[in-house]
């Protein structure tokens, strides 16, 4: 499965991870200790997130890929 969803990456010093943050399906987010295993646990917490809204007969938002804020 291809991810097209937008992340948002960060540093938190409260956590000492890396934040992986994903706009575009609610409370989804997956952490890390290097840049590169917050993306990939943020990929393994999406196609969860994805079948679990299947599961629960949810609609699953078609990524719109880069997100605009104004």
């Amino acid at each position: 499965m291809k991810i097209r969803y937008e992340l948002i990456i960060y540093w938190s010093e409260e956590d000492q991870a890396f934040i992986a943050e994903v706009p575009e399906l609610a409370g989804c987010m997956a952490d890390g200790e290097t840049y590169q295993e917050a993306v990939q646990n943020a990929e393994i917490v999406i196609q969860e997130w994805i079948e679990t809204a299947k599961e629960l007969g949810r609609t699953i938002p078609e990524p719109k890929g880069r997100l605009l804020f104004v």
